[in-house]
């Protein structure tokens, strides 16, 4: 039988589960896969036979006293507050779970804490890589304890200062999108969504991993470029203060991003994952403006998305009609190509491939636990 691969998968926004998904989906039929989660509901509908591990629910879970309240967090974690019964049963549940399974490898997308009880709980695991600044003991301490970590992007978009010694660990799939839905060119894409073949088409489209793009700063781009017209894909962001335009037009969320991807001229959106990759699957003109996010991830990929003239982008929104038309025109300039070229239509069974191999590796010739009683490998305690 083979070694079962479990995933935890990190419940804010969409982007870990569709990821997992799609990875998952490329996996031989006889591995068995389980996935450990907060959101069980983000895997509603998903084909391939999996097992869901349903977790408590941490985010926002109350520390019982001031007094553990007041505990500094160590360097070498991120978030650990005190006193959580909710975090104990999440925890206990992990381990159960990997023990009772024999689990062969154990995908982490994402958590720095969670990979290193895996380390401790002596589990070979794989971090899911994002960009960031990420030099913290606490991050590299996750990496140096994990048997490899998995970049579901190209290498050209990799960090400087990521050191050598966990670039030489890391398996880098190729830009990774979770879409599979046909593209279709320009003129067809326009005929389908009933918009204009010859007006220029900027979109803006968001995730669902943060507070949506904001609006105000969309009705001075509709009033910087009035014959264009500006699409918003997902949520906005409104102050209450905005003027709308009748070239502005807010969609909410769409069945199909990709036709509208595939029809826009210039696409402002975030610096996330599988949005940054939707845009390059189309070859689409992208200005890059990232959202916050922590360990600054979505800037540091924003910063390597212009290294490599993919994308174009302003220090921050543009709050003036000549900063928008500055910024259109350096976009008109692109050459979508750039973009792209990061996209991997196989990421995702590059990715499923590398992590059955390194499982089927690090456990070659491992008797079988009926067997494994008999003739038990030694472990010596330090003195």
């Amino acid at each position: 039988m083979k070694k079962p691969i479990a995933f935890f998968v990190h419940h804010q926004g969409r982007g870990h589960a569709n990821r997992t998904m799609a990875v998952a989906a490329e996996f031989a039929r006889d591995r068995p896969v389980s996935v450990l989660t907060a959101g069980p509901h983000l895997f509603d509908g998903f084909s391939r036979d999996i097992e869901i591990v349903a977790l408590p629910n941490m985010i926002g879970a109350a520390v019982p006293t001031p007094r553990l309240y007041a505990e500094p967090t160590p360097q070498v974690m991120h978030c650990v507050p005190l006193g959580l019964a909710e975090m104990r049963r999440t925890m206990r549940q992990i381990l159960d779970h990997l023990d009772e399974r024999g689990i062969g490898l154990f995908v982490v997308d994402v958590s720095a804490e969670i990979a290193l009880l895996a380390r401790i709980a002596s589990v070979p695991a794989v971090q899911i890589r994002m960009h960031g600044d990420r030099q913290d003991i606490g991050h590299v301490g996750s990496y140096e304890a994990c048997v490899g970590m998995l970049a579901p992007f190209d290498p050209r978009m990799e960090q400087d200062d990521y050191p050598a010694h966990l670039r030489a660990k890391t398996f880098y799939s190729g830009g990774l999108c979770t879409s599979v839905d046909r593209v279709p060119d320009r003129a067809e894409a326009r005929a389908r969504l009933g918009l204009d073949p010859d007006r220029e088409i900027v979109v803006a489209v968001t995730g669902g991993g943060g507070s949506g793009t904001p609006y105000a700063p969309l009705t001075v781009a509709a009033r910087a470029a009035p014959d264009a017209l500006w699409l918003t894909l997902g949520p906005t962001h409104r102050e209450g203060h905005e003027t709308d335009f009748s070239n502005l037009r807010e969609l909410g969320w769409v069945p199909s991003v990709t036709d509208y991807l595939a029809a826009a001229d210039i696409v402002v959106a975030s610096a996330g994952d599988n949005t940054v990759h939707e845009v390059a699957r189309v070859g689409g003109r992208l200005i890059v403006m990232p959202e916050w996010r922590y360990f600054g991830e979505q800037t540091r990929k924003a910063e390597a998305l212009v290294r490599l003239g993919a994308a174009v982008q302003a220090p921050f929104w543009p709050g003036d009609l000549q900063g928008w038309r500055d910024l259109l025109a350096r976009a008109r300039a692109l050459d979508g190509a750039a973009l792209r070229s990061l996209y991997a239509p196989d990421a995702a069974a590059r990715a499923a491939g590398w992590l059955e191999g390194l499982t089927d590796e690090l456990w070659q010739g491992a008797a079988e636990p009926s067997q494994a009683a008999t003739a038990p490998l030694r472990v010596v305690a330090a003195g």
